[in-house]
């Protein structure tokens, strides 16, 4: 069935799918503006610290852009009904993501080490705050890739069936650009 064939019905609720997506998109820039705007707004106020940000949010950065590659190639796969091609793209992408949690984690460590804490100066603290609510949105996003991975195992991904693949692939994006956008914002507004 391709898409030309779907009924009103299945183009309605992959439309619907899609508009969900697009306005959960569009709540968390609400959310990142919130906080980018109160910490320009707390950082004109003074008594802040500028600390050196850990080499390890650039490498978590790579990872991210690198996972980016993987997804185009995940879903470039559903073009073709290549299941195996989906299966690689995705399952890269989430070891992609997963080394990209485990950077944070090690970054923030660093931060410690440095003795920049979360409670403290108020730029450590937006730090912490903006740097793990966009981790907590990755993690929705491994759990996304794990759904996409065992829906693929089951065959259900194809040429006339790829709303699922692109969906997933949209909010991955979505991170990926959204943390270039922070980790930038977070080297270069101190």
């Amino acid at each position: 069935m391709t898409e030309l064939t779907l009924s009103h019905e299945q183009k309605a609720i992959i439309s619907s799918k899609k508009l969900l997506l697009w306005l959960g998109i569009v709540s968390i820039l609400m959310i990142f503006a919130a906080f980018t705007s109160a910490y320009i707004v707390r950082q004109a106020e003074g008594n802040w610290v500028v600390f050196e940000m850990p080499q390890l949010f650039f490498i978590s950065t790579a990872l991210i852009l690198i996972s980016s590659s993987t997804m185009f190639y995940a879903a470039a796969g559903v073009k073709k009904n290549n299941s195996r091609q989906i299966g690689t793209g995705l399952k890269l992408t989430l070891l992609l993501g997963l080394g990209f949690a485990l950077t944070q984690f090690l970054g923030w460590q660093a931060l410690v080490d440095q003795g920049v804490f979360l409670v403290g100066n108020p730029s450590g603290s937006f730090f912490y705050v903006i740097s793990a609510v966009h981790l907590a949105h990755v993690i929705g996003g491994i759990i996304v890739l794990l759904f996409t991975l065992r829906s693929n195992a089951k065959g259900l991904y194809t040429a006339d069936n790829r709303t699922g693949i692109q969906l997933c692939s949209i909010y991955w994006h979505f991170l990926d650009v959204l943390w270039v956008y922070l980790f930038l914002f977070l080297w270069l507004v101190r």
